[in-house]
């Protein structure tokens, strides 16, 4: 059950689309995540009013073209499995949004079945 926000800088309507559909068949594919499990949050920065800092850490060259994504979800995949994340979410993220992969900046949150309620006030992973 991943919580996935993505912020970009100037992203159009068509654009978030595209990049929440990149991320979210990622999951699907290299975690295993059900089809329907499809939480997000798509944030588009102005430049202004709000805006997204970014540095050539690590040697690799982003530009204004970065895109943040967030993605909190139960403990428990393999270092290989969020390799291939990654490396998926880049990929489809330059096929449906153009974004150069350069430009993909990915984190993922873990945290316990216990952490997460989804409606009604009750903690449907972790009942009790």
């Amino acid at each position: 059950m991943p919580l996935v926000r993505i912020d970009a800088l100037r992203a159009d309507s068509e654009r978030l689309d595209a990049l929440g559909r990149a991320v979210h068949e990622a999951l699907v594919e290299t975690i295993g995540i059900p089809p329907d499990d499809h939480f997000q949050i798509l944030t588009s920065h102005d430049g202004h009013r709000s805006t997204l800092r970014h540095g050539n850490y690590l040697g690799v060259r982003r530009d204004d073209g970065i895109v943040y994504v967030m993605i909190v979800m139960r403990a428990g995949r393999t270092a290989d499995r969020k390799r291939a994340l990654y490396r998926r979410i880049a990929e489809l993220a330059e096929e449906y949004a153009g974004t150069e992969p350069r430009n993909v900046f990915v984190t993922v949150l873990e945290n316990e079945s216990v952490d997460w309620s989804l409606g009604h006030g009750e903690a449907q992973y972790a009942p009790g």
